[in-house]
């Protein structure tokens, strides 16, 4: 049977827990309707997990004790990190939320020469986050950052290992050796296309330039596939 997952800033260095918030009492409380004496995981967002029985309900509050600790073996061997231009809102809430359950350890939004959208609601990107973490399995949260421009995405990419610049113009190649790599960028484009200055600059900074095939995909189709085989290959 699947144990329902929660993730927070919990204390795992004591026997017992108590736990207030509106929404965590109410999910379980209410929504699942757990009653005591269930076991349910808790996330600390550190690569820990905890198996915690319920003990008793306060008006704004749950009380549990702490059966096992351990450390949580899910995360990707290597660090992703998804640079996205910004999409359509639910387009890009759908690549926060699938790059989120296949393992990437950071979502950069970008602002590229043929950006469309730039108004994000991080709030609610953030619960999605929260959500696909605790959907997943994941022990570690991914970051997100505020929206940059492309240049400064660029500038500081270069600090990883491997950057890979996603163009369906590029011709198709099927092994990236995201495998060699301990910490890949992803480069994924508007609607629109890059601008020819974005390409030259990629080039002239010695990205990798990567196709996912002959078919055109759509920003957040590609955004997931890319995400996915960096993440799990």
């Amino acid at each position: 049977m699947r144990q329902n997952r929660f993730f927070g800033d919990f204390d795992f260095g004591q026997k017992s827990l108590r736990i207030s918030g509106g929404d965590f009492l109410h999910q379980i409380k209410n929504v699942l309707r757990l009653g005591t004496g269930e076991e349910i995981i808790l996330v600390n967002g550190q690569s820990q997990e905890a198996i915690v029985k319920i003990i008793t309900y306060g008006k704004d509050f749950v009380s549990a004790e702490i059966q096992t600790v351990r450390e949580n073996k899910n995360e990707p061997e290597r660090r992703v990190i998804l640079y996205c231009s910004i999409l359509k809102r639910e387009n890009f809430e759908l690549v926060v939320q699938k790059a989120t359950e296949v393992g990437v350890s950071a979502i950069v939004p970008v602002i590229c020469e043929h950006t469309i959208k730039t108004g994000l609601k991080k709030e609610r990107l953030v619960k999605i986050i929260k959500e696909a973490v605790e959907q997943s399995g994941r022990g570690m949260v991914p970051d997100l950052s505020e929206p940059i421009s492309f240049e400064q995405a660029v500038k500081e990419a270069q600090q990883n290992d491997e950057n890979f610049f996603f163009d369906p113009s590029t011709s198709f190649r099927v092994d990236f050796d995201f495998k060699k790599k301990k910490t890949v960028g992803l480069f994924i484009g508007p609607e629109g296309g890059w601008g020819n200055f974005e390409i030259d600059l990629v080039r002239q900074r010695g990205f990798k330039m990567v196709s996912l095939g002959k078919l055109t995909l759509r920003g957040e189709t590609a955004a997931i596939v890319a995400s996915y085989l960096a993440c799990q290959s």
